[in-house]
């Protein structure tokens, strides 16, 4: 149990930051895909130099990139926390309001702003954990922005922390926030060199207590089908018709065991994202998701069979199939170098919780990071039904992320 006396500023910070609109675009070319992120990283950095934090910066690409000094004659590895600043194109991040349930009873919380968002009891059993806590939602309308505004909160207070607390020893810290993390660009541009990390965390897990150090690997296919067009008033015996024969595709996926819609735990899933096109040409895309590369393999060539088998209604017609790597599992790496999880481990029962190890159902910027060069796990950061208008957060969950964090530094000075 931690012996440190913390005056935690997170909910205050949060509660901030959460009213910015940072959402990414996975329409746009631009790096940041929306210039808006750049807002909040822009405060971000204006904050850390206000602490002292000298270096801190925004960058063209919308990173920010801080160092806390080493205050210890030890050789410590330089270890860097990392969060990202932009929320989910899924649901509005634009004029958030959040809301907090003080000393939370238990049951269903209805949001003020739609009364037909209705966080419940029973669809979140998380929340059985939160008696009594603080918790943090939106009034409904929009999502909240705790993936992962809450790891950003988390990250500053401890810097607030450690430059406050000078008696607490520690090597160099390093902090990045990232943009477009939720649209898959979230270390396209990252300067490693400049960052001058030898391990890091990410702060974007779920439950208190959880670390993950274990990925989806991830692929995405395109199916690009090339039909048979006519005259649709002539078209009979001519016409093979694009849009069909992609419709006909996915019909025939798995009905289980094969979508995200019917799979948990360490299942893999093919998932269709999008259908385009008209009678002549239609794509289809998809992401492939399994925590090995076999398994990604297995799910491909079923995919590939189920469009080879359609094809043969429509001889004259043909397609291309083609994937592309997206990321792999982090695992292969952290299992590397076993000390960064222990480390982290340690820091969450010095913080008074029981240490998890999970495994994500996704991908962070720690994934592409590890294979990077920069061995990155992920740590809880407190959020829940992320993507969502039912997201929430508890102000306890986010202190004790805090509170993680800095044992953790505290463990790498030890250790050194």
């Amino acid at each position: 149990m931690s012996s440190l006396t913390f005056s935690h500023t997170v909910t205050e910070r949060f509660l901030r930051y959460v009213t910015i609109d940072t959402q990414s675009d996975p329409e746009s070319p631009a790096s940041p895909s929306t210039e808006k992120q750049k807002d909040l990283g822009r405060v971000l950095a204006a904050e850390l130099k206000a602490m002292g934090v000298a270096d801190a910066h925004l960058d063209d690409y919308g990173y920010v990139y801080a160092t806390i000094p080493a205050n210890t004659d030890k050789k410590v590895p330089v270890i860097c926390f990392c969060s990202h600043m932009d929320t989910s194109p899924d649901c509005s991040g634009k004029d958030v309001k959040p809301q907090v349930v003080k000393d939370y009873r238990g049951g269903d919380i209805t949001l003020p702003g739609d009364s037909s968002q209705v966080i419940r009891f029973a669809e979140h059993p998380a929340l059985k954990n939160q008696i009594g806590n603080d918790i943090i939602t939106t009034d409904g309308t929009t999502l909240l922005g705790a993936d992962n505004k809450a790891g950003v909160a988390e990250i500053m207070d401890a810097a607030h922390f450690f430059i406050n607390n000078p008696q607490v020893k520690h090597g160099t810290i390093k902090i990045l926030f990232t943009p477009d993390e939720e649209i898959g660009r979230g270390v396209d541009n990252v300067d490693l060199k400049k960052l001058g990390a030898d391990f890091g965390y990410t702060m974007d897990g779920e439950s208190a207590g959880c670390v993950e150090d274990e990925t989806f690997s991830a692929d995405g296919a395109t199916i690009t089908i090339n039909g048979v067009s006519a005259h649709p008033g002539y078209a009979k015996g001519k016409m093979e018709h694009a849009i069909k024969i992609a419709a006909a595709i996915v019909e025939r996926l798995p009905k289980e065991g094969c979508s995200p819609e019917t799979t948990s735990g360490k299942q893999g899933f093919l998932h269709p994202i999008g259908i385009d096109g008209a009678l002549e040409q239609a794509t289809l895309s998809f992401i492939v998701r399994d925590f090995t590369e076999e398994g990604l393999k297995e799910k491909e060539i079923l995919l590939e069979g189920i469009v080879k088998d359609v094809m043969k209604d429509y001889p004259r017609s043909s397609y291309k199939f083609e994937v592309k790597e997206q990321y792999r599992n982090m695992k292969q790496v952290i299992d590397r170098h076993p000390h960064i999880l222990e480390y982290a481990i340690e820091a969450i029962r010095r913080a008074g919780l029981r240490p998890m190890r999970t495994a994500i159902r996704g991908g962070t910027d720690g994934s592409r990071l590890s294979f990077m060069g920069l061995p990155c796990p992920n740590i809880f950061a407190g959020e829940h039904a992320f993507h969502s208008r039912l997201e929430w957060v508890s102000r306890q969950d986010m202190e004790k992320a805090v509170q993680t964090i800095v044992h953790l530094a505290m463990i790498w000075e030890e250790k050194a």
